[in-house]
């Protein structure tokens, strides 16, 4: 969840970690039940990983980036379109018909999401913003994770300053709901 170095590092290293469930997925068989347990883990990862990006990344790239206002809605719009997927995904198991199809638009969307961001947002904030500035925001980054939510909530507020109130909150709640249904856990 926390992994250190600068906010571009921290998120790349996110995207790897969801990729790598996304294989596990992959390799079994259509309705294996090991496919939901990945599944849930994929989007854990994915919401907290969203989460932070809505509370500091963003709100860094329409301040340091030209044009970035435009370049931040873009993103939150994929984030609301994977966080509608990820909510009809919630109340499916490996075995219900609309899994395998909510599960290959979710791969979808995030793979072209990853990209987008690995390859235009991230190295025009590396190149705008200072080195000090992305080490700090990779820290308030790994602080934002441990406290977000772990449940997909596509009516919750995506910007500042709502997104912080409410977060952590929905965040506590999240977390006491998947320790006591083990939700996530192999």
């Amino acid at each position: 969840m926390g992994h250190g170095g600068n906010v571009i590092d921290e998120l790349m290293t996110d995207h790897r970690e969801v990729e790598e469930l996304f294989g596990r997925i992959e390799a079994l068989p259509s309705g294996h039940e090991d496919r939901k347990t990945y599944a849930d883990q994929a989007v854990m990862e994915l919401v907290r990983h969203s989460v932070a990006e809505e509370q500091y990344l963003y709100p860094a790239v329409r301040e340091h980036i030209d044009g970035g206002d435009s370049l931040a809605d873009k993103e939150l719009e994929d984030h609301a379109q994977a966080e509608r997927i990820m909510k009809d995904l919630e109340s499916c198991d490996a075995g219900d018909p609309d899994f395998d199809r909510l599960v290959g638009m979710l791969m979808s969307e995030i793979r072209s999401h990853v990209a987008d961001e690995e390859n235009n947002l991230f190295p025009r904030l590396r190149e705008a913003c200072p080195m000090d500035a992305l080490n700090e925001l990779g820290e308030k980054v790994r602080q934002a994770k441990k406290t977000a939510p772990t449940r997909p909530h596509p009516a919750a507020p995506d910007k500042p300053p709502m997104n912080k109130l409410m977060d952590k909150g929905a965040g506590m709640v999240d977390r006491m709901r998947d320790a006591l249904t083990g939700r996530g856990k192999d």
